[in-house]
């Protein structure tokens, strides 16, 4: 089986697919962050729900058994099943969540239907399938992480590089941290991480942010607000930045014929 990886990246392809005889089976481990990751699927197994075939994909931490008591590592990934007739018709799901030892593995259940690898909708061509992964690994926790030298802002741990940034941020925005985000640690310094991102992505003029920047700002805003943060002034800064970035789409569609992919994917995630 073929593997590439490159930076977040990480390219599986399964070759001769549909005479595999192991019910699962595994990429070769890659590198993410601190985190030591690989892919495993089910090609042969059903939705028992459905009469459909459904395709399994799961993202593991691969070096989970030889981590110390109460490792956790928090990460942002996508799978995607690649079409290798049209690229633009590849099958992507993504997600964001803590794996830990009870959790070492997270993915989905999908392609149904006619999305399941065949040779007529483009993603099993000469025998393989290819499988691409972006993870993006947001925090890493190990019970010999050291503590020390972090300072407290408001209730929040903050490490000395970015004390400047956190104080910054509740100058412009006092009331962000309202009483009902998170009391755990690690799950507010992953929230304040996340905010600060988006901090910086609304700090940017229109022309700098790409389609794909604005659907991860937007994203980011309802992970973060869903869990208690007020940042309603952020929040309409960044539609208004949203809804000047589409109106220069629509300009320029009119003359170049801008991909409709590109403006569907940012309506969804308009207000």
């Amino acid at each position: 089986m073929g593997n590439h990886q490159a930076d977040k990246k990480f390219t599986w392809v399964i070759k001769n697919f549909n005479s595999l005889d192991s019910d699962r089976v595994y990429s070769d481990t890659f590198q993410a962050g601190r985190c030591k990751c690989h892919l495993v699927t089910y090609p042969k197994r059903f939705d028992e729900c459905s009469y459909s075939k459904c395709y399994y994909l799961y993202l593991c931490v691969s070096d989970s058994k030889s981590l110390c008591s109460g490792w956790r590592r928090h990460a942002k990934f996508s799978l995607t099943m690649v079409n290798q007739f049209q690229e633009k018709l590849s099958h992507m799901q993504v997600s964001q969540g803590w794996f830990d030892e009870k959790n070492t593995r997270l993915g989905f259940s999908m392609f149904w239907g006619s999305r399941f690898p065949s040779r007529d909708n483009g993603f099993l061509i000469n025998g393989e399938v290819k499988i691409v992964a972006e993870v993006d690994v947001l925090e890493v926790i190990d019970n010999f992480d050291e503590p020390e030298g972090n300072i407290d802002i408001n209730g929040f741990q903050v490490p000395p590089l970015q004390v400047e940034s956190v104080n910054s941020l509740f100058e412009k925005y006092p009331g962000f941290a309202s009483k009902h985000c998170p009391k755990n640690q690690h799950m507010r310094k992953a929230y304040l991480n996340a905010i600060l991102s988006l901090t910086e992505n609304t700090s940017k003029s229109p022309e700098e942010l790409s389609n794909g920047d604005l659907a991860e700002a937007y994203y980011a805003l309802r992970y973060v607000t869903e869990s208690g943060f007020k940042l309603d002034s952020l929040e309409k800064t960044l539609k208004e930045t949203g809804e000047t970035r589409l109106q220069e789409i629509e300009e320029e569609s009119n003359d170049l014929k801008v991909n409709c992919a590109d403006m569907d994917a940012l309506l969804k995630f308009l207000p």
